[in-house]
Formats: C-alpha cells, sequence, structure tokens
C-alpha cells in the first residue's frame, strides 16, 4: 500500500473520522433495535443465516491473510483484508435490516449461560473491534507498517472472536427462530 495522506492535519481528520465511526456505529446499531418497519409482504427471516454464513467467510479471510503475510504475500494480504471489510460492511447492513424488520429471538436450549457468556462477549468485542480495525487498516493504507503491526495484535484475535462467535451465536439460537418462547 502506498501512503494516501501526507499532512499531519490530514491524519489528524481521518483519526477524527474512526472515532466517530466507532461511536456512531454501535449507537445507531443499538437504537436501530428500538426501530421495527415490517414492509408489507417481505420476509427477512432468511437473512440470519446469510450473516452468519458472512461471520464463517469473514474468518476464513482473516486466517488466510494472516497465512499470507507471513509467507510475504504481501498484495494477496491485502486484498484478502479489504474484503474481509467488505464481508463485515456487508454483515452489518444485513444484520440491521433483520433487527428492524423482524422480532428478537429468545433462545430457549440448553445450557443458557454458556450461550449469554458468548453472545454477551461478542456483542462487547464487536463493539469494540471497530476502531481496532478501522485503525489497524489505517496504519497499512499509511504505510505505518509498525504501527500496523502494533495493533493488528489486538485486532486480529478480536476480530476474528467476534467473526466465529457470531457463528456459534446462530448456530445455537437458530433453532428459536420464529418460536413464541
Amino acid at each position: 500500500m502506498q501512503t494516501k495522506v501526507k499532512s499531519p492535519a490530514q491524519i489528524k481528520s481521518f483519526k477524527k473520522i474512526i472515532v466517530a465511526l466507532s461511536i456512531v456505529i454501535p449507537v445507531a446499531v443499538a437504537l436501530l433495535f428500538e426501530i421495527k418497519v415490517k414492509p408489507e409482504g417481505m420476509d427477512f427471516s432468511f437473512l440470519p443465516s446469510i450473516y452468519a454464513t458472512i461471520n464463517g467467510i469473514t474468518a476464513i479471510l482473516l486466517v488466510s491473510a494472516v497465512l499470507a503475510v507471513r509467507n510475504k504475500k504481501y498484495k494477496l494480504h491485502e486484498n484478502l483484508m479489504k474484503t474481509a471489510l467488505g464481508f463485515s460492511l456487508m454483515f452489518l447492513v444485513l444484520y440491521i435490516v433483520y433487527h428492524i424488520t423482524s422480532d428478537s429471538t429468545s433462545y430457549g436450549g440448553q445450557f443458557p449461560i454458556v450461550y449469554y457468556t458468548i453472545l454477551i462477549s461478542h456483542i462487547i468485542l464487536s463493539v469494540g473491534v471497530v476502531p481496532l480495525v478501522l485503525f489497524t487498516y489505517f496504519y497499512a493504507w499509511q504505510g505505518a507498517f509498525e504501527k500496523h503491526k502494533k495493533w493488528t495484535r489486538f485486532s486480529f484475535p478480536i476480530w476474528l472472536y467476534v467473526a466465529v462467535t457470531g457463528v456459534v451465536v446462530y448456530i445455537m439460537i437458530s433453532p428459536y427462530y420464529g418460536l413464541e418462547i
């Protein structure tokens, strides 16, 4: 990646945008849980399986990107990371569409403590991963690879955990979609 932004003022502006997005995205998602739009004749019940699949693909992309960079395939690493970011954005859009058009599903299975522990850690870390991923990407985009590596030590395992636990949460709750509990 070539350096895209050169002046300290431009760098500061991008950092402010990252901080703003890191606040706005989770707040907007939380607020959208309170909004329910039920478009006549439209059923979005198929979306959880799709965004769970997107989480799984994201996890595979992240692991593949780490393997690529360890094998000094930097362009492949870059492309895999851009694709992972794209999949995460797609996940976010589909997640929002589902949750503003559908009622929440209650977990009714065995081991609720396991489910809720995974779910709560997933939710908390999904909020925290936003700035980590954006700053990690920003430093790579800037060509500041030492900073990029330092941020990656935190962002990679958290992003991978969020992607994998997204699939686990879906698998655990999927039998209860559409059931009144």
